[in-house]
Formats: C-alpha cells, structure tokens, sequence
C-alpha cells in the first residue's frame, strides 16, 4: 500500500463536513501540523469537531516561532468558520488583551467548547485508541469538570468516569517517515501527535523528510507505521 502523497489536497481527499479531527497544539508550532491546517482551510469542509490541547494559541504567542514568521494553528479554520465545536485544555490566551480566534467566536456564540484537562485529554485519546471506552480518574470530581458524569468511590476515594475519545481523521506533524509509515517526532511534539495517530481512523501525516525502509533505526521510531495512513514530505 502507498502511503506517499505529493499533493495536500490529494491526502486531504475525503474530509468530509461534520468530522471529528484531532491536531496537535502542544506549546506553539512545533508539533502543528500548519500546512496541513492551511489545506484543510482550502478544503472549506465545515461544522468539525477539533480536539485539540489548545484552541489556536501559537498565533497570538508565537511561542517556538521562527522570527518574522506568524505561525498557522486551528485559529484559521475559526476564522473561516468551518469550526463548531473544540474539545481542548487550553482555550485561551494568556494575555487577557490578545484573544485568540476561538475565544472571540466562543463568546459571539459561533462555536461549543468542551473544557478537559490536560492529562484527563490526553488518556481520553490513548484509551480511544487502545480500544478502552472509558476509565476513572480522581481529576475534575467536586468541580465544573466532574458535573453530569458518573462518580464511583475506590478505597475511601472519589473517582469520576470519563469516556474515550476517537476521531474520523488525524492531523499529524512528524519528523522524519520512512515509506512504510514509521514515524519520528522532535522534541515535545511527541506528546499529543503520538496518542493521536492511533485514535483516529484515518491518520493524515506531514513530515520534514522522507526515507527508505529500514532507515530509522527501530529504537527511534516513535509511531509505527501500523497506525499511518497518508504522509505527505513538506
């Protein structure tokens, strides 16, 4: 099976309006997979549900930035109003005086926010793909988090029940690829990308180089090739 694209509007064939999407956006653009945003900007699909760490916030801090350049996040797909609904932790910008996309259209009433924190996000995606439908966790019992949902006691302790989370399609930024899907990450873009890839049922894949099978060394890959489907060199 070929997993090589050379165009981003061929990979991004069959995002259909209505999908749920997982991008990564942990801590500026790094992890983001900004040229696959932008195409999905072009592909004009609309009423997505993003699952995202943050809801657009490289744009308004530029935090790992290169100079001079305004980097691409979910804020696009915001702005073009293609967006309905965003499951994140980080919604909003630290600087009360600098919103970000999202949170201008969350208090116009254009787009739904479900509030999950962080580490509660990231198990909810891991359990999506290993095929676990819910689990408890101690984290949001008492608050705004923890209303409406089951709440169990274990060994004298409160536990809240939080259900899995999977996705239509995945937006994904990796390192480097080999052509069997093998993926790398750099730095902290392992975080959210990793779990990612494995909850969707599609996993869309943009990468900084492109190499032969048996290239990267089997104690650096990061993501088996078992869990991508498109992959795109940029």
């Amino acid at each position: 099976m070929n997993k090589i694209f050379d165009s981003f509007e061929e990979i991004l064939g069959g995002v259909f309006s209505g999908a749920t999407i997982m991008i990564d956006g942990f801590a500026g653009p790094g992890g983001t997979p900004q040229n696959l945003i932008k195409a999905l900007r072009e592909n004009g699909s609309k009423n997505l549900t993003v699952i995202s760490n943050t809801a657009g916030l490289a744009s308004v801090i530029g935090f790992g930035t290169i100079p001079g350049v305004r980097p691409i996040d979910i804020g696009v797909l915001v702005d073009n109003k293609q967006i309905k609904k965003v499951i994140a932790s980080y919604p909003v910008s630290p600087s009360p005086s600098r919103p970000t996309s999202f949170e201008n259209a969350y208090k116009n009433g254009e787009v739904d926010l479900e509030l999950v924190p962080q580490g509660t996000l990231a198990e909810r995606i891991r359990a999506g793909g290993a095929g676990i439908p819910a689990f408890y966790t101690p984290t949001g019992v008492g608050t705004m988090v923890g209303q409406g949902k089951e709440v169990r006691v274990f060994d004298g302790r409160q536990y809240v029940l939080e259900t899995a989370l999977t996705a239509d399609f995945a937006l994904i930024k990796g390192h480097i690829a080999d052509t069997y899907g093998n993926l790398t990450y750099r730095g902290t873009s392992r975080n959210f990308n990793g779990v990612m890839v494995s909850a969707a049922a599609t996993s869309i894949v943009e990468v900084d180089d492109i190499v032969g099978p048996g290239e990267i060394d089997s104690y650096r890959i990061d993501t088996p090739g078992i869990f991508v489907d498109r992959i795109i060199k940029v």
